[in-house]
C-alpha cells in the first residue's frame, strides 16, 4: 500500500493528488493508494482519502505502508524515517501556492543527499521514484539521529 500524506496546514497540494490520480488511471501504479489530503481543493477519483487523520490513524497508515509519498514536512518525514519506512519527499512549492516559501526542498534535499530517501521536485520524476523504491534499485539509510530539541532549549535558557 502507498500512503499519500499532504499535511493539515491552511495550503492545498493538488499537484501531488492529480499526478497520483494520473498515474493510477495509466495504470503505472497497481498499488492500493491511500491519501491525507488535508486543505487540498482536488478529490482524488482512483484512490481512497480522507482529509484528516487522527494521529492514531496517521501512525497505523505509515505502519501499513509498503512506501509513503509526503510533503516535505520535517515531522511527516523524520517520522516516517525512523520507522524504517520507504519514503519519497515532494516539497510544496510557493510558485504553485502550495506553502509561503520553499524551505520543504532544502529539507528534502538534505535527507536525499544523505541517503535516506528520494526528493522529487518535478512531477514527471515521481513515477521514476517509485519505481526505484517499490523495486529495491535504491537501497537507503535507517535514520535514527536522536532529537536536538530538549538541547536546544537548555542552550537557550543558558544563554538568556
Amino acid at each position: 500500500m502507498i500512503f499519500v500524506c499532504v499535511g493539515s496546514r491552511e495550503y492545498q497540494f493538488d499537484r501531488l493528488l492529480i499526478k497520483i490520480d494520473e498515474l493510477i488511471k495509466d495504470g503505472e501504479i497497481k498499488d492500493d493508494v491511500f491519501a491525507q489530503i488535508g486543505q487540498s481543493n482536488y478529490i482524488p477519483k482512483h484512490y481512497a482519502y480522507k482529509r484528516f487523520l487522527s494521529v492514531d490513524e496517521f501512525k497505523e497508515y505509515q505502519k501499513n505502508a509498503d512506501l509513503i509519498i509526503s510533503h516535505a514536512g520535517t515531522g511527516a518525514l523524520v517520522g516516517a524515517l525512523k520507522m524504517g519506512k520507504k519514503v519519497i519527499a515532494v516539497p510544496r512549492l510557493a510558485k504553485y501556492g502550495e506553502h509561503i516559501d520553499d524551505h520543504q526542498i532544502q529539507v528534502a534535499e538534505v535527507l536525499d543527499q544523505e541517503g535516506y530517501l528520494k526528493c522529487v521536485i518535478n512531477m514527471d520524476d515521481l513515477l521514476t521514484a517509485i519505481n526505484l523504491l517499490k523495486n529495491g534499485d535504491v537501497a537507503l539509510k535507517k535514520y535514527n539521529k536522536p532529537s536536538q530539541v530538549v538541547e536546544i532549549i537548555k542552550q537557550f535558557i543558558q544563554n538568556n
